[in-house]
């Protein structure tokens, strides 16, 4: 039994009640459990060696430097490591570069360790681990932990994609569909370029791909198969469920985007359990993967701001700055609901991680070719047939940041003045979606989702011509929009902002052009 001492209640931590299903009772005292531990950083990266306005001034950490000078520090782990032996918790793996320990144990002994109450609750056919309200932890750990994850195991995020519906609702050109290559040149992304020696990741949290489906569609689009990894994070892998209209779609969507307009890169595919720690757990591991050393991370899962935690929030956006000093970007959908983003409340709100400041948020447009050119594009807003509608918006949980200063982004409904969401933009309407192969069978798929592979295949692509990486590309494309490095969208809104001139919160600074981009960013000389 641990011996009584002081307590402080871990900031951020506080959660909310599961909004609906059925309370069956505490969970069993003697169910075992792992949890994750986020730790302090032993010091911040300097902004100014990768968020620089100048590609040509930055200086990136490889991995091993950062976790020389950035990762947890030993007194730390060993302080972890007392509080573990002294409430009968086992450290299971110690991560110093990712600030990550996980534990096992009890129920009973994590109820003991963070003063938490985990009850059961069924919610339809599904039952989930919850707690509510916040954690404590002994103050001698109040400067070292920094979020505690996996006592509550309810689903934290949904894919933003939507497969197209065969629907009288759907008001225009219902026919329309494009190959991923229809859509990169339509964005004239760089010639000549195939991203070979790009790693892409890719974070899923259900479903799987099929092999075959990989080898069908490559073949059936003339393309070169690229080589596709999967990487297990805490027990969830490669699992194909066999329906299309579940998360298997969101899996081959992203994999066959960034595929057909990168296919020299290398994509790694992370799986994850769809919980805040899984989510954290995932992010965490393809920002620090040594082996695979990824360079873009592509993310097409998220949810409405206010349902994460405080500290899950500064755990994700924490670790997207990992991967700026590293010279990674991470590329995130921002949403399939249109200004709401679904909140339970119908309350204007944007998706997380999208509005993370320190990552590419991705909304969404209606894409019409004339040829292979564009005729027409505005923002993608079927919310009027239930069939979705870009995400944008303004944070409620992060400030503005300075390469948004300028870009007049409104104050957020409650008065403050948050980050603009999304940053970028391109082809989600389904009604104007990619064709792809999902279990054996041919799909049209739009939806949010689709921008972000989308993206990550342009930078790929940017990068392998500029023989360097953009990293934390933000601050470069605020710099660039002054150029013709984006299609301007100022057609339509996504329920509640309008597009206009410049940066808009349905659009951002609008949809690629890729050549172009690649100029300014080869030539920009920051400001």
């Amino acid at each position: 039994m641990a011996k009584p001492q002081s307590r402080v209640t871990l900031n951020g931590s506080s959660k909310s009640p599961l909004p609906s299903g059925q309370d069956l009772g505490p969970a069993d005292p003697n169910q075992s459990l792992e949890v994750t531990l986020l730790l302090r950083r032993h010091r911040s990266p300097d902004p100014a060696n990768f968020a620089s306005n100048s590609l040509h001034q930055r200086r990136y950490l490889t991995r091993a430097e950062f976790a020389r000078s950035h990762g947890a520090t030993s007194h730390s782990v060993q302080r972890v490591r007392d509080f573990a032996d002294q409430y009968n918790l086992k450290i299971t793996q110690e991560n110093l570069p990712a600030r990550l320990i996980k534990l096992s144990g009890t129920v009973q002994s994590f109820h003991q360790a963070f003063g938490v109450d985990l009850h059961h609750y069924r919610d339809a056919s599904r039952t989930f681990r919850c707690r509510s309200g916040p954690l404590t932890i002994p103050s001698d750990l109040q400067d070292i932990v920094q979020g505690v994850f996996g006592l509550d195991n309810r689903p934290q995020a949904k894919a933003h994609f939507r497969i197209r519906k065969p629907s009288p609702n759907v008001a225009h050109a219902a026919t329309i569909s494009y190959s991923p290559l229809q859509v990169a040149q339509a964005y004239n992304f760089p010639p000549n370029t195939d991203g070979t020696g790009q790693c892409i990741a890719i974070l899923e949290l259900g479903g799987g791909y099929n092999p075959s489906d990989l080898n069908d569609f490559f073949e059936n689009l003339g393309v070169p198969l690229p080589k596709v990894t999967a990487v297990s994070i805490d027990g969830a892998a490669n699992s194909p469920t066999g329906d299309p209209n579940g998360a298997d779609g969101e899996v081959e969507l992203d994999i066959e985007v960034a595929g057909a307009i990168a296919p020299g890169a290398q994509i790694a595919a992370y799986f994850a359990p769809n919980t805040d720690q899984g989510f954290i757990d995932a992010l965490s591991t393809a920002i620090h993967d040594a082996k695979l050393k990824p360079s873009i991370i592509s993310i097409s899962w998220g949810g409405p701001e206010t349902s994460w935690t405080a500290q899950a929030r500064v755990a994700f956006n924490s670790a997207c700055e990992d991967a700026a000093a590293m010279g990674a970007t991470v590329i995130v959908a921002a949403g399939d609901d249109g200004a709401t983003d679904n909140s339970p409340d119908g309350s204007l709100t944007v998706d997380f991680p999208a509005s993370s400041p320190n990552v590419l948020s991705c909304g969404g447009t209606r894409l019409s070719l004339s040829g292979n050119s564009i005729s027409s594009e505005q923002v993608w807003n079927d919310l009027a047939t239930s069939e979705g509608g870009t995400g944008g918006g303004v944070s409620q949980a992060f400030a503005i940041p300075d390469y948004q200063k300028t870009a007049n982004v409104p104050k957020a409904p409650n008065g403050f003045a948050g980050r603009g969401v999304p940053d970028v933009a391109g082809d989600a309407d389904p009604a104007t979606g990619y064709t792809v192969l999902v279990d054996g069978k041919q799909a049209v798929i739009g939806g949010t989702s689709a921008v972000a592979p989308l993206w990550a295949a342009l930078l790929a692509r940017i990068n392998q011509s500029l023989g360097s990486n953009v990293g934390f590309v933000n601050p470069l494309l605020y710099s660039a929009s002054e150029q013709q490095s984006f299609r301007d969208i100022t057609t339509g809104n996504n329920g509640s902002y309008p597009a206009g001139p410049g940066w808009d919160a349905c659009t951002g600074l609008g949809s690629p052009n890729g050549t172009a981009l690649l100029a300014a960013l080869r030539n920009n000389p920051g400001k």
